[in-house]
């Protein structure tokens, strides 16, 4: 559901959260110094040990219009389902899988589902907004919701930026001393800014002329698919594969490299494994049923190789990778064992032949080795919202 900050006022979503708090005294008037005229939220709420007045947090300003973080406080309260009212909701798109996106409207609608009563909030917003989060959570204790307040997760990430060479390529022009930086901070207020869609557009762009040139005799709707899921999958890798403490500086050329720590490294990974499945079924020869001709022994004389016991061990870690990831709240967790197996399977690939094979044993058990392989990169990619193309 994508919720518009408008509505929040439109509705009175912030106009019953301020009743709320005037009545719990969580927000005082200031008569004087620097506040005077604003509603004012006490340093000590959201600070421990804090009784500095100059430190208070202004929640509506002198000329009463209310701060994003008064806002906050609101919309905080309807992610619980404690503010009394709710949004109405009309459809904004459906996805071809079938997947509805709703958005907030002010206008009634019918047939809407319902969305907010959650159990537990995340909100996902950089680390320079620590404050401001500090002083939601306070707005929720000073109501006496201190449930809900434990409950409320500041998922903080660092700074994301432009490498100096992103920045051209999207046509910021930038002074002699940025170009020398490692990275280029996106300010707004500097007017270096790029679009999500442009972004994506522009990493389109490159990974066509790739695929176009390695696939050239295909339809060019075909070619722009695979384009858009190389795209795609090496921006949402590069932004996850670090950890939420890091500066990401986004840089064009190393997301869409094919080597190193990259999405399409993974992908490139599943779509050879997959490859070398579909070529035994051109041949005319269906997978093996796996678990009647692979039997316990069988399965015990091919793992007596150290090696082919390794790659198994490496496989079969995806579901602990996950659960790490969020027991701990990291997702590169993810991103890091994706390109663990991908490189683990570049690996197997190499040292072992797999249709060629003579043995019928070792070949049945390293065609389930490759559909293994596929099983559990195809899982990780899904987890990080990847997909994997038809081709490279």
């Amino acid at each position: 559901m994508l919720p518009r900050e408008s509505e929040i006022l439109h509705l009175q979503f912030w106009a019953t959260a301020f009743e709320l708090l005037k009545a719990r005294k969580a927000i005082y008037f200031e008569n004087e110094g620097k506040n005077k005229g604003c509603w004012v939220m006490p340093s000590s709420a959201f600070r421990e040990g804090s009784d500095d007045e100059d430190d208070s947090k202004v929640i509506v300003r002198s000329n009463g219009t209310v701060t994003y973080v008064g806002k906050d406080i609101a919309y905080q309260l309807w992610k619980f389902g404690l503010l009394g009212k709710d949004f109405y909701y009309h459809k904004w798109h459906t996805y071809p899988d079938g997947h509805e996106v709703w958005a907030s409207t002010t206008e009634p609608q019918s047939g809407s589902p319902e969305f907010g009563r959650g159990a537990r909030v995340f909100n996902v917003i950089d680390s320079r907004q620590s404050y401001l989060q500090d002083v939601v959570v306070a707005g929720l204790k000073a109501l006496d919701f201190t449930d809900q307040a434990a409950a409320s997760v500041h998922f903080s990430y660092e700074m994301v930026a432009l490498s100096p060479r992103t920045c051209i390529e999207m046509g910021i022009e930038l002074s002699e001393e940025d170009r020398k930086k490692p990275y280029v901070e996106v300010s707004g207020r500097k007017g270096l800014g790029v679009k999500a869609d442009d972004l994506i557009d522009k990493l389109i762009e490159k990974a066509l002329e790739e695929v176009s040139s390695r696939h050239a005799e295909d339809p060019e709707a075909t070619r722009r698919d695979a384009a858009t899921k190389i795209a795609i999958g090496a921006l949402r890798y590069f932004m996850l594969k670090y950890t939420r403490n890091s500066v990401i500086a986004f840089d064009f050329g190393e997301a869409l490299a094919f080597e190193g720590e990259t999405g399409v490294y993974v992908q490139y990974a599943a779509v050879r494994a997959r490859k070398i499945l579909a070529k035994r079924a051109e041949g005319g020869e269906a997978l093996p049923d796996f678990k009647t001709a692979l039997s316990r022994e069988a399965m015990a004389r091919q793992l007596s190789d150290e090696s082919s016991w390794q790659y198994v061990l490496t496989i079969s870690k995806a579901g602990s990778a996950i659960e790490r990831a969020v027991t701990g709240g990291e997702p590169a967790q993810v991103a890091r064992y994706a390109f663990q197996l991908a490189q683990s399977f570049s690996n197997f690939y190499t040292e072992y032949k797999v249709l060629t094979e003579s043995d019928p044993e070792k070949r049945t058990f390293r065609l389930w080795l490759t559909d293994f392989y596929r099983e559990q990169l195809e899982r990780t990619l899904a987890v990080l919202g990847i997909e994997v193309p038809d081709y490279m």
